[in-house]
Parts: C-alpha cells; structure tokens; sequence
C-alpha cells in the first residue's frame, strides 16, 4: 500500500520500493500507487500493476482524496485498477465534532460509522459503473454495504478482514486502542453480516490491511493513537481454526485467500495448484493447536490483537516459487521472492 513513509505517489517512489523489496523480500510482492488531488499525470503514465489506491478519507500525508472533481478525473482519465480505502471525510468530521473529537476508543467507531463507510462506497461504486472502471472494495465493515454491494455489477469486487468478522464494539474494553481501525470496528451484527457476505460470494476475498504499528504507539492514549493493526501472520490460521469450528471449508479459505485474489488482479501463473503454474504452496496442519504470543511473533512490531488465543490448524511450511520459504517456525533468510508478473488486459479497463 502506498500510504508508507515516503508515500508512494511519483514513479521514482514506486520503483525505490521495488528495489528495496527485491533485496529483502521473502515472498513474492507488488505495490500500489497512491492518488493524490494533484497527481493524476503520474496515475496515467505509471502501468505497473496491481494499480491505483485512493483513500477517500483519512490517511498518511497528501493522500487524502474527497473532492468529487478530482475522483472524478481519476475515474475518468486512468486505466488501472483502483481500489479504496473509503469512508466520508464529511460525515467522519461532522461525528468527531459532535463528540468534541471523541475521548474514549469506543468513540472511534460512533466517528468513523456506518454511515462513513457506506456513503463513500457508494459513491466510488457509483463512479466506477459510471465510467465501466474496474474496482475493488476494501476492508468492507458493515452490514448495510454488504447489502449494498449484493448488486453492483461485475466491474465491482469486495473483500473483508478479520478484525471486521472476529472484533467489534463489545472487544474494547478487553483490547482498547490495540482493535482501533480505519473502518472502525462495528457491532456484533456486523460481523455476521460480513462473515455472510463472504459465504454467499458479495465479498470474495480475505485480506488484512496489515498495519504494524509498534504497541508504544498503540497505547498511547485515544485520539493520539494511531489506527491500523498486524495481521498477515496470523491470518490464515485464523481462518483455519474457522474449519474446525465448522464455519468455514479449506476450499472456501483456498479461494478467499489465492485463487479469487489471482483472478480479480489477473496475477500470472497463481492462486491454482496444477501443471504450468508457479509452486507458490503451503502446507497445514489442521490438527496442530497452538497459542499466538507477542514474543512469537516475526513482524518486527513484535504484537498481535489476537496475543493468547489458542487455534487449531496451522501452515507448517511455506514454499514460494519451488522453494521453501519458511518450515517449523523459521524464515529461510536467504530466499527471495519476486515482483508478481500480470497477465495482459484483454481490453481497456474503462471501456
């Protein structure tokens, strides 16, 4: 994601950051460029997919983009593939202004409501149509969006991320600022809702919106703590212990995580097993149980929301391109993985 320090908005930032993670990547990688209000000449000559990322609300630097002029140029005049970081800057400041700013991290989710969320969905989802603009929907919160995009067309995809189906509103006196989101968390019913959209094939992908703050930051008192939280390594194993709760298929897991994230961005020679694509494998063990603990974990913030919960069923060994990646425990260190080849656009995306 683009919203990193720099941000990535210039092409010389986009390729910086292909170099650094060519040098110290374990596993395959790509990266967004971020829209800003003043950089779409650099959105319309930059090809390197997965493509374009707005956040349309708040975010890292310039990256704030709500005027409906320029996401409308940005709709209009590129050709890659957007996705959005969404929630109305309007209804967000009117909320945070009705509650003095907020006090207390249980404000969070009454500023940055359904509401938010919702209208700023609406109105990418609207543009997208509009202008025939292929666009993924990130880290959906809500129930009235799932409703909402049970009937957008086949431009629009959408997914879901784990604290939006395993937290809500009821985990922050147990958790505090650690569960503080952009989204917010929202209500029990809103997990199930999200936890259906992915069941019933509204939302086809699980992903983390990984955000590795360190816990010093976290537990800064709210408004001063920042938003976001580490996910991608523990995620699949939550999703696995959701089999052996039986909520959930491998086959369901296999897609939500690989095969629909391969078809939506077009991803060359992934998210299938069979002859003439890459060995991007793992392997699992739907028996081993095991507890997630902050001194355990490589992210190099060193935490999990998720610090003391025991799942069964586990990956055991990674292997990326043919090569084992990651076994009992332990990164190989001298493994690298490569930029994520694309397969080539039959047509232009907004036509």
């Amino acid at each position: 994601m683009p919203n990193t320090k720099p941000t990535t908005t210039t092409l010389q930032a986009l390729d910086e950051k292909l170099a650094i993670a060519a040098q110290k990547c374990h596993v395959n990688f790509g990266f967004y460029i971020g829209a800003t209000p003043d950089n779409l000449d650099v959105l319309q000559t930059v090809t390197r997919r997965p493509g374009i990322k707005i956040f349309i609300g708040s975010s890292t630097g310039d990256l704030l983009v709500d005027q409906q002029a320029a996401l409308e140029r940005i709709f209009a005049e590129t050709t890659l593939p957007i996705c959005a970081h969404y929630e109305d800057e309007a209804t967000v400041r009117a909320n945070a202004a009705r509650l003095n700013g907020g006090h207390d991290v249980s404000d969070h989710s009454l500023i940055r409501d359904h509401q938010a969320a919702l209208i700023a969905t609406k109105r990418a989802v609207e543009l997208a149509e509009r202008y025939r603009h292929r666009f993924h929907v990130r880290h959906v919160s809500t129930t009235e969006e799932v409703e909402f995009l049970r009937d957008t067309s086949d431009l629009v995809t959408a997914e879901a991320c784990p604290h939006h189906f395993f937290f809500n509103v009821d985990d922050y006196a147990r958790l505090g600022t650690l569960i503080q989101m952009n989204p917010s968390i929202k209500s029990p019913a809103d997990n199930e809702a999200v936890w259906c959209g992915l069941h019933d094939g509204t939302l086809e992908v699980v992903a983390t919106d990984h955000a590795p703050h360190t816990l010093e930051e976290k537990r800064q008192p709210y408004p001063k703590s920042p938003s976001g939280l580490p996910a991608v390594e523990n995620y699949l194993a939550l999703l696995l212990n959701e089999v052996n709760r039986g909520r959930s298929t491998v086959s369901q897991i296999a897609s939500w995580t690989s095969a629909a994230p391969a078809r939506i961005w077009k991803i060359a020679g992934k998210g299938q097993i069979c002859e003439g694509y890459d060995a991007d494998l793992v392997l699992v063990d739907l028996n081993k149980a095991q507890t997630i603990l902050n001194e355990n974990q490589l992210t190099k913030c060193g935490w999990s929301p998720w610090h003391g919960e025991t799942l069964t069923g586990w990956p055991v060994r990674t292997w990326v391109t043919g090569q084992t990646v990651f076994s009992e425990g332990r990164v190989i260190d001298d493994i690298r993985g490569e930029v994520i080849r694309y397969q080539r656009e039959d047509r232009p995306i907004n036509q």
